[in-house]
């Protein structure tokens, strides 16, 4: 089951993150383009490069 924050789309303009537990991995998606999701180990490799200031190098 796919969930996304209650703080999403607070600007009315569809900008939606959602987010699935499948076993032991997490799927992240964007609700306008739900064909495409990432695993949690990816995800958290984005999220330490934004961070650390990285993102060029991901």
């Amino acid at each position: 089951m796919w969930r996304k924050s209650s703080r999403s789309n607070n600007g009315g303009n569809g900008d939606c993150v959602e987010v699935a537990l499948a076993g032991p991995a997490a799927l992240v998606r964007d609700s306008k383009n739900p064909g495409s999701t990432v695993a949690a180990p990816r995800w958290a490799a984005f999220l330490a490069a934004v961070k650390d200031e990285k993102l060029g190098q991901v």
